[in-house]
């Protein structure tokens, strides 16, 4: 039995190295792609993403099998699904809207997912004994898919604002050639809103049902909490006045961006200045 872990073990390891690998080539493809001004990179460096990507899926499978991942991730492997939660999310948009290019904005940030998850001690849990649960899990995996489409949404967000500057110059230059039309990239934020919300509400709803169990009174004030709901509820409000009042193109993506700073805040700088019952993640 040992044995056997063992040699899991070490094919995890070996399907992560190759992962991080693939991504990092990516990675100086899609922004070589940028600097050369070629959309054929580009396309090469999203077929070696989806390479790092099924490897990175094997990793998980060994994981899986080898221990209760699910109920207890260490922080390797949670840095790791970041990463494959991201990925996935844009691979699916991209073979979906063709737009490569976006590849150039999206995957330095998995890498860095992937560096970050290199750098940790496998084995250290990131929740306590006593936060270790299904519905915990549900949360936490529900939340980490909405926020990745509203990672995916601010990049669009970003290159619509880039787009538009150079359409508005009325310098067609290489770079306005190279990247999606204003119209692709607000249907991409569209999309990565009207999905990315309702699974970041369920993540947050099973966070609000656990958080009474487990901690009965004092989390409604957390700091976290706090400005989690605030990043929640103007999502909420962006997507109605999308749905409802007709908003779009550079409203919808300065929005965008601005929002997902704000739900950075609640994940890294509340965390820093701010005492907060979640200081396990």
């Amino acid at each position: 039995m040992r044995r056997w872990k063992l040699i899991l073990n070490n094919l995890e390891l070996i399907s992560f190295k190759i992962a991080l690998i693939l991504c990092a080539v990516s990675t100086i493809g899609y922004l070589s792609s940028l600097l050369v001004r070629r959309v054929k990179l580009a396309k090469i460096s999203t077929w070696i993403l989806s390479t790092a990507f099924v490897f990175l899926t094997v990793k998980f499978l060994f994981v899986i099998i080898n221990s209760s991942w699910f109920l207890n991730p260490d922080s390797r492997d949670f840095l790791s699904f970041c990463a494959w939660t991201v990925c996935a999310v844009y691979l699916v948009l991209q073979f979906k809207t063709k737009t490569r290019v976006l590849g150039a904005f999206i995957s330095p940030l998995i890498l860095l997912f992937m560096i970050a998850a290199a750098g940790e001690e496998a084995g250290r849990s990131i929740r306590p004994q006593n936060l270790q649960s299904g519905l915990t899990a549900l949360h936490l995996f529900l939340t980490i898919f909405g926020e990745a489409l509203f990672v995916i949404a601010s990049c669009a967000g970003l290159m619509f604002i880039m787009q538009n500057r150079l359409l508005k110059s009325k310098k067609l230059s290489g770079m306005s050639r190279l990247l999606p039309s204003l119209n692709d990239l607000d249907r991409i934020n569209h999309l990565c809103l009207l999905w990315g919300f309702p699974l970041l509400s369920v993540g947050v709803i099973a966070g609000v049902i656990f958080a009474q169990i487990s901690w009965k009174t004092g989390w409604l004030t957390d700091p976290k909490i706090v400005w989690t709901f605030a990043a929640w509820m103007i999502y909420g409000f962006l997507l109605h006045q999308r749905l409802a009042i007709g908003w779009k193109g550079y409203r919808m993506a300065l929005f965008s961006g601005i929002t997902f700073i704000l739900l950075l805040m609640s994940y890294f700088g509340v965390k820093i200045c701010f005492p907060t019952l979640h200081n396990f993640i």
